[in-house]
């Protein structure tokens, strides 16, 4: 069965996805019950993305509100209990691997083991320039960071350590050199923006990668759906989101799933917290049944 989960509102808003009201939220208590919402309503995650600091030039579209992911997922972990915690996704070139490893080995540790470790390159030139690292060297600085960060949690040097044996991690990106990084080094891909009808060949081309380096352990293959709203919105949602009754609903995401999609990552139309866990049981209830 296609799991589904979740990136949280409030604590990213670029204006490619926020909605207006995540702008006047009360953050810490909106995440914790939304959080808390995902994990009663069995979503497989919550994640929260990373950008140390947004340049003056690009604020107006990606805003300058940012949570930090490690706080954010540490936080959220004292107030739920099942659902998974992903950085989607942690930009881990622009710190010390030793770092990288001991925070987020804190919030498995912390999290009784729920921790997803989603990675990316980056992309805002001026964050790496701020904190004096390489932009044009980003991938193979992360390339590296990956595995230092795998070598420490194995070596046990630093205490305490994950809990999970091993952390899975789960590469985001969706660029040529992305798409090699998360079949070669991967656990999972998280893929940024492709439409559906360039899921296959990406899907393909991470499976070919695999074959040709002898990986035989399995990948989970992600997506991010298009926006939803579950039944008959009384105000205008967009063209682009699926809505109507959960089982129409269902039937278009199952097309995922025949691609080899293992777990889908689902947001909503809505215009208050309320209605944001509103629409999360309504899927839960009407859509997720009809995945398998």
């Amino acid at each position: 069965m296609m799991t589904y989960g979740m990136q949280l509102p409030v604590q990213s808003q670029s204006t490619l996805y926020a909605e207006p009201w995540e702008a006047e939220a009360d953050g810490p208590a909106d995440l914790v019950e939304v959080a808390r919402a995902a994990d009663r309503l069995r979503f497989a995650y919550i994640a929260s993305c990373d950008h140390v600091a947004i340049p003056p030039d690009l604020a107006p579209a990606m805003s300058a509100t940012w949570y930090d992911p490690v706080a954010t997922l540490a936080h959220l972990a004292a107030v739920t209990t099942n659902v998974r915690l992903l950085s989607h996704v942690a930009v881990i070139g622009l710190r010390h691997p030793l770092l990288t490893a001991k925070q987020y080995a804190t919030v498995d540790h912390l999290s009784s083991g729920r921790l997803i470790l989603g990675v990316g390159a980056g992309h805002v030139r001026a964050e790496f320039e701020a904190l004096g690292v390489d932009f044009e060297r980003r991938g193979a600085v992360l390339d590296a960071a990956i595995d230092a960060v795998r070598a420490l949690w194995a070596a046990g040097g630093q205490l305490p350590g994950p809990v999970q044996e091993p952390v899975p991690v789960w590469v985001g990106g969706s660029s040529p050199a992305a798409v090699r990084r998360a079949a070669l080094k991967g656990d999972g891909w998280l893929p940024q923006g492709d439409p559906r009808d360039r899921l296959p060949a990406q899907i393909g081309r991470i499976r070919e990668l695999r074959e040709a380096a002898g990986i035989e352990r399995p990948i989970v293959i992600g997506a991010i759906a298009e926006p939803l709203y579950v039944g008959e919105p009384s105000w205008p949602v967009g063209r682009r989101t699926l809505h109507g009754k959960g089982e129409a609903i269902a039937e278009s995401l199952r097309a995922y799933a025949a691609m080899g999609v293992g777990q889908l990552q689902v947001r909503f139309r809505c215009r208050s917290r309320g209605e944001l866990t509103d629409q999360m049981e309504a899927f839960a209830g009407e859509v997720a049944p009809y995945l398998d």
